[in-house]
């Protein structure tokens, strides 16, 4: 069956013209409804404004307001740290040395570690196993004997692991790969 759309005039929109094959013969079919396009458009605005609406609302910046580029970028900063210094054992937000010390809000919440300025202070002075990465830790043994990282970056990772712990750890990307 093929579908073929013409016949329009002023007065009447064919919605439907086709050319339809059935046991070989071949019948015309024409439909002409006429259009009273302001009944059509009120019935338009009154059945489909309401349902729209609502979805242009979900989807709207109002609701669910983008993240500025500096806290994406800060993300990435963020992430790329974790990547370099935290991945080995605290990989996807777990923690390989102590499982009840995982990064997720639970665990966070539990060793009362669940705020920015906390993950801050425990990265930068370590805690229990997890040696501190404070560019003025001590004492030395609860130290990193690694790189140490400076304030700001300390402050990043903060912010990152807060934010990936309210996310669930859906991942650990860069941006970069």
């Amino acid at each position: 069956m093929s579908l073929l759309l013409s016949c329009a005039s002023a007065r009447t929109s064919n919605l439907f013209c086709s050319s339809q094959k059935g046991n070989g013969r071949e019948r015309d079919l024409k439909y002409s409804i006429p259009l009273n396009h302001n009944k059509d458009l009120n019935f338009l605005v009154k059945k489909l404004a309401p349902p729209l609406t609502a979805v242009l609302l979900a989807v709207s910046p109002i609701c669910h307001p983008p993240e500025s580029l500096g806290q994406t970028l800060d993300i990435q900063r963020g992430a790329t740290l974790f990547n370099r210094a935290c991945i080995g054992c605290h990989d996807t937000g777990g923690n390989i040395i102590q499982p009840g010390a995982t990064l997720f809000t639970s665990d966070l919440q539990r060793n009362g570690v669940d705020t920015e300025e906390e993950i801050f202070r425990v990265t930068y002075y370590g805690k229990g196993r997890m040696p501190g990465f404070g560019e003025k830790c001590t004492p030395r043994g609860q130290c990193t004997f690694g790189p140490r990282l400076q304030d700001e970056e300390i402050k990043l990772l903060a912010e990152f692991v807060k934010f990936q712990a309210e996310q669930g750890w859906p991942n650990v990307s860069t941006g970069s790969e």
